[in-house]
């Protein structure tokens, strides 16, 4: 389903990256980079099992600051450049941030909003103020269709209904699905005008 030169973000954490990032390799897809977005997780941290009072001063493991993304790419036709593959298919590149400066590898990202959580009370619901950075670099000419095969309560379909791009969401269970009927256009509503300048969102009713 996926254009040449269409990309791909992938959602993960540390602890499964290596592994779901090497069978999209193996599947065919380039692997492009890492995006780090930047928040604090509750993963890691912790001292020792059944060994707190024994080990006070160690962690079993580091306190998570970061969720990688994977970002890959369909592979361009043999001998094809970017800019042939942009003039043929519309892809092969990331488009650039409003102010005209590409899209960084790092982005850094608050918890997810009380107010979105409660509009989609999902267990990884992710902020829209991250969620339309991505859905505005992954089509470079802001034209196209995205598909979200994992939607869960709808959050990447109401960032592009925001920015007024096409996505397609699927959802297995039938509990997030009812969620996202109700959800995506609440969380669509949030001032666009006011993330483009860096700020963050907030409901305009």
């Amino acid at each position: 389903m996926l254009k040449p030169g269409g990309h791909v973000f992938l959602a993960s954490n540390t602890f499964l990256s290596q592994l779901v990032f090497t069978s999209l390799i193996e599947g065919g897809l380039e692997f492009r980079s890492i995006i780090i977005r930047l928040v604090q997780t509750l993963r890691g941290g912790d001292r020792p099992k059944n060994g707190e009072r024994e080990y006070p001063y160690v962690s079993s493991l580091p306190r998570g600051r970061h969720e990688p993304w994977g970002l890959f790419r369909k592979p361009l036709p043999p001998g094809m450049t970017v800019s042939e593959c942009l003039r043929k298919f519309g892809t092969g590149g990331l488009q650039r941030n409003y102010d005209g400066k590409p899209f960084g590898d790092v982005i850094e990202s608050k918890r997810t909003p009380t107010y979105e959580r409660r509009i989609a009370p999902h267990p990884s619901l992710k902020p829209q103020t991250y969620l339309r950075k991505l859905v505005h670099a992954v089509l470079p000419l802001g034209q196209g269709l995205i598909l979200d095969p994992f939607m869960g309560s709808g959050s990447t379909v109401a960032a592009a209904e925001a920015l007024g791009i096409t996505c397609i969401g699927l959802e297995y269970n039938t509990e997030y699905y009812k969620m996202s009927l109700e959800a995506i256009p609440k969380l669509a509503v949030f001032d666009t005008a006011v993330w483009k300048k860096g700020v963050s969102t907030r409901p305009l009713l």
